[in-house]
């Protein structure tokens, strides 16, 4: 405690009493600055992924690659599952093999395997991923697997979000802003009119907390901006969000997918199937014939040297890789599907989409703005009720191996329920 008083105890003069009060004021703010400033233990948590290693065309050696990246680059622990000696081999190739933890798998799910064939097995990399995330143990899980497979276990181990009818393939195209989010881009090949109203609700949830675009617009993919144009889906759809609180624009075209006009695009997933396909196939060609033209004569291969660093930041604004994986948008869960041939580099940024979704609290979200919206969720007339998707989950359990043709009758047949 400051004093008052100078040496020989006697007290200080009015001038000098002023200047203690004013010292004592200050060593008051100054500890009490120091106190806000304490660290919060929440501020310093870092979420855990479980990275499934096995999954992909390049698995296991981009996928290990990949999450040593985000170990080292990104405030995130890393859990890589699946087949041990495997995981530990390219580790140790990297000198990572203290660094990681490694959650042991004995299946793998292969690209070309159906989800009624990978849900049987349970002992994959990718099913026990979802199921250190249902215990609490991993806060996402990240997979360059087979996305069919990959939606599939994770409905069977986690189940959707409450008030959510139908989980979707969430993509974020690269654009001349932000980027551009479509929902759906193939889980949900037949949609009625209030799963795309959904989807648009959960996609602009993703686009304002992720991407930071406050106010998305949000707009139905068409054959025309006139409303005229569409089908009967998109015009019911149309009507349906035109009375939401949305920031509803209309119909928009392929087109206005990159050039900044709309920022979440909602259709069903056959069409966002078919227009994802077609822009991955665009941009390889594009590449193809730059590369072919540079590479023509002395003149043009100067020209690329030139101009080089140029087209490197120009192909990265353009690549897949830099915009991370597909949000399973609606599971009761965090989940990125990346790209089957995903590089390192792509392993990481899906990492890193993982970490934001954890971060921004994206499901609580979605749950809470969907449960003020009333009609949303009728469980018995929008998708398979709980009661008996537990049974049928029990049933396939049970039978293991021998379960095949019940269990995916039962399932095709909860899935057209729907």
């Amino acid at each position: 405690m400051m004093r008052c008083e100078n040496h020989n105890g006697v007290r200080a003069p009015n001038a000098a009493k002023r200047f203690c009060r004013i010292a004592r004021v200050l060593v008051a703010v100054f500890t009490a600055g120091a106190l806000l400033s304490k660290p919060n233990k929440a501020e310093f948590y870092m979420p855990k992924i479980a990275v499934d290693a096995m999954g992909g065309d390049r698995a296991p050696e981009a996928v290990v690659e990949g999450a040593l990246l985000a170990a080292r680059e990104l405030s995130v622990e890393i859990v890589l599952v699946g087949q041990k000696e495997s995981v530990q081999r390219e580790l140790s190739r990297h000198g990572g093999a203290s660094k990681i933890e490694i959650s042991p798998a004995a299946e793998v799910v292969a690209m070309h395997e159906s989800p009624s064939v990978a849900l049987r097995k349970k002992d994959s990399s990718m099913k026990v991923a979802f199921e250190m995330m249902k215990r609490g143990e991993a806060d996402a899980v990240v997979s360059a697997g087979n996305s069919g497979a990959m939606m599939a276990t994770g409905m069977f181990v986690l189940g959707r979000l409450s008030q959510v009818a139908r989980p979707a393939i969430m993509i974020v195209v690269p654009s001349l802003s932000q980027g551009t989010v479509v929902v759906d881009a193939g889980a949900n090949v037949d949609c009625k009119p209030k799963h795309l109203v959904q989807f648009a609700f959960m996609g602009s949830i993703y686009a304002e907390r992720v991407l930071g675009i406050p106010t998305p617009r949000v707009g139905v993919l068409s054959n025309g901006e006139e409303d005229s144009k569409g089908n009967d889906l998109t015009r019911a759809a149309s009507e349906q969000l035109a009375a939401t609180s949305l920031n509803y624009i209309g119909y928009v075209e392929g087109r206005d997918i990159f050039n900044a006009k709309v920022d979440v695009i909602v259709c069903d997933g056959f069409t966002g199937n078919v227009a994802l396909k077609t822009m991955e196939g665009a941009a390889a060609f594009a590449g193809e014939v730059l590369k072919s033209a540079f590479q023509k004569n002395l003149s043009s291969r100067l020209g690329y040297l030139m101009t080089r660093k140029s087209l490197r930041d120009a192909y990265r604004r353009l690549d897949y890789a830099e915009y991370g994986g597909a949000p399973l948008i609606g599971l009761d869960g965090v989940a990125i599907i990346a790209h089957g041939g995903s590089s390192p580099q792509a392993i990481k940024n899906a990492i890193r989409a993982a970490r934001d979704a954890v971060e921004q609290d994206v499901n609580r979200h979605i749950t809470e703005v969907l449960g003020q919206t009333a009609g949303m969720s009728d469980e018995k007339k929008d998708g398979l009720p709980r009661k008996i998707w537990q049974r049928v989950k029990s049933k396939i359990e049970s039978l293991g191996n021998k379960a095949g043709t019940t269990a995916e009758k039962e399932e095709r047949e909860g899935g057209e329920e729907g």
